[in-house]
């Protein structure tokens, strides 16, 4: 089990970052990214004090740790520039916020979301089609959330991802340990967001195979430093 979207006290999350990496450990975890909620006022302050913890703690914490953001009510003109941003300041990772039902997002959200290259999609709503055709083509992945209320438009975008070939990873979305859901949790949420057993198994991989690509990505940037 991956979870590429978490949140510690750096925003609204319940815990620090090395007592939610060691509950993710213990919950069964392979992976965990910080992505705490930012915008411009505190991009640098975040990223800077996550990356401590990535760095020093992940050769004990037994679990592989990457340190990232979540892009939370940005304007979407503005997306790509904090986007790069980002990057720029050592975000190994880069989640957006997107258009839940839930809460009020800027309409366009999700649009500037993928044209910029966000790793991750959050939550992404009631999508259009031709966002998920986008998502596909740009390899953007989208997120199928365990998380209440974000979760209700799961089938939605299963379906859509499904027609127009974009990748889905499986979140928590998680504040407090107790948001760090089991296999057979994560599981059931998947089956009953409509999906197979094998289209479950493959946003699993694609988890994985998203983390372990941007820490190789990380490391040999650090490398031609």
């Amino acid at each position: 089990m991956i979870d590429l979207h978490t949140h510690t006290v750096y925003s609204d999350g319940g815990l620090i970052p090395a007592e939610l990496a060691r509950r993710a450990k213990a919950a069964g975890y392979r992976g965990l990214a910080f992505t705490d909620h930012v915008d411009d006022s505190n991009l640098r302050h975040i990223l800077e004090s996550q990356q401590k913890v990535v760095k020093d703690y992940s050769l004990y914490a037994g679990i592989e740790l990457l340190g990232g953001v979540e892009l939370t009510h940005v304007p979407p003109p503005l997306m790509e520039n904090v986007i790069k941003r980002a990057r720029d300041l050592g975000a190994e990772i880069v989640l957006v916020h997107g258009e839940t039902i839930v809460e009020p997002v800027v309409p366009g959200t999700n649009h500037a979301a993928i044209r910029a290259g966000a790793d991750v999609l959050a939550h992404p709503g009631l999508i259009p089609p031709e966002d998920v055709r986008l998502a596909a083509e740009k390899g953007v992945y989208l997120e199928i959330t365990t998380r209440k209320g974000h979760s209700l438009t799961n089938g939605h975008v299963v379906n859509l991802s499904r027609t127009y070939g974009a990748k889905l990873v499986i979140n928590n979305d998680a504040h407090a340990p107790e948001d760090l859901v089991d296999r057979e949790m994560r599981r059931k949420i998947a089956l009953g967001a409509g999906m197979d057993l094998q289209e479950y198994e493959q946003a699993e991989q694609n988890s994985l195979d998203l983390l372990f690509r941007l820490r190789k990505s990380e490391k040999k940037g650090g490398n031609q430093d």
